[in-house]
């Protein structure tokens, strides 16, 4: 086996597959990568047996042939060289790595030990551009439940219906909805749980022009981009029923400027969240919205510590009332606001609110009250 190819390229592509790599296994060939260098492509394999990840790359292929490296050591190597030609020579037994003065060697496994990559035979399938699901995907994943006790809560909810994709996540606390108008998605109807870490981990690829294709078969998901291929197990199970959810009227509806909400709410929680003499702190938002003055007044407290109060104006319709938030969640929901203003929706002071930007990209955010 031996090769070259450019640093950049290779630093880049093993920063991809090393998010399949096992770190808990006993077995050493799950926490490596496969190399196999044939043609004019090296190709490199990695997986956990859950996660399954290929991504393939122009080198120039002086004698072809495969092993499997040390994944964390072999990045480790690659990104602290120079931007220069990368030479891997070696075999099964091990491999050896210049670049410029600098000289590796490291022992390898065989790659007859490494699992073959799954083999997918599509269902269904769903296209659309890299910008439109990285944009949907980062809205909704941060909510995604990091309790594996309820594995559907895990993973996202995607849905592709009349011309419209839909994502959700939910952690029973909060729920979000990202949806927009998708044509030429290739689909007629599409519905999938997808883990939400490795939605999160292909939405934070390097912006392509190339679509990301969703293929579904029986119990797995594959998802291509690029050069890139991922393959995961579907969650299994039923998704909650978050329409339910969603009320058709509310008591109270107000506009306002996100930035101006955001930071406010930043302010405000420097108090609530301070650690008090007993070590306690409370980490929720009063916000209490006046029709009459078309302000909304924020306020967070915390005994021993002191208050914080502060008004944010804005177009309030309805009747005057009082709800109180996760300062932390009321933060997130925010953050993947897009557009200039928010729109909050109140129902009443018990029942869940909602945080609402309307546009081409449509996005929902659910929040649950606290009582503290």
């Amino acid at each position: 086996m031996k090769f070259s190819i450019n640093q950049a390229e290779l630093a880049n592509a093993l920063s991809i597959v090393m998010k399949g790599i096992s770190n808990r296994s006993t077995l050493p060939v799950l926490s490596g990568i496969l190399m196999s260098a044939e043609g004019d492509l090296l190709v490199l394999q990695a997986t956990d047996l859950e996660v399954s990840i290929k991504f393939s790359c122009a080198a120039l292929i002086e004698e072809p042939g495969s092993t499997v490296v040390p994944g964390k050591l072999c990045s480790d190597i690659v990104r602290s060289l120079p931007d220069a030609a990368v030479h891997f020579e070696g075999d099964d037994d091990g491999l050896n790595i210049t670049c410029d003065s600098s000289s590796f060697s490291m022992k390898t496994l065989s790659a007859q030990d490494f699992p073959a990559f799954p083999e997918v035979e599509p269902e269904q399938t769903i296209s659309m551009p890299f910008g439109v699901f990285s944009s949907m995907v980062k809205r909704v994943a941060r909510v995604v439940s990091k309790d594996e006790s309820r594995a559907i809560l895990t993973g996202v909810l995607i849905t592709f219906e009349e011309g419209r994709l839909r994502m959700v996540a939910t952690d029973s606390f909060r729920l979000a909805i990202a949806e927009t108008s998708l044509e030429d998605a290739g689909a007629d109807d599409f519905q999938a749980v997808i883990a939400g870490t490795t939605l999160a981990e292909i939405a934070t690829m390097p912006k392509t022009e190339s679509p990301v294709q969703l293929a579904l078969a029986e119990n797995q998901i594959m998802i291509t981009c690029n050069d890139t291929v991922f393959i995961n197990r579907r969650i299994e199970g039923n998704f909650p029923n978050y329409k339910q959810l969603l009320p058709d009227v509310c008591a109270t509806k107000a506009t306002f400027e996100v930035d101006r909400v955001a930071a406010a709410v930043k302010r405000v929680s420097i108090v609530g969240s301070a650690k008090s003499a007993t070590g306690a702190g409370a980490h929720s938002v009063a916000m209490s919205f006046n029709g009459p003055s078309q302000t909304m007044q924020l306020a967070s407290s915390q005994q021993d510590v002191g208050s914080a109060q502060e008004t944010v104006g804005g177009t309030i319709e309805g009747e005057d009332m009082e709800i109180r938030f996760s300062c932390q969640y009321v933060l997130d929901g925010l953050s993947a606001v897009r557009g200039d203003t928010v729109t909050i929706e109140v129902q009443a002071p018990l029942k869940p609110g909602i945080f609402r930007e309307e546009g081409p990209e449509s996005y929902l955010y659910l929040l649950m009250p606290t009582h503290f």
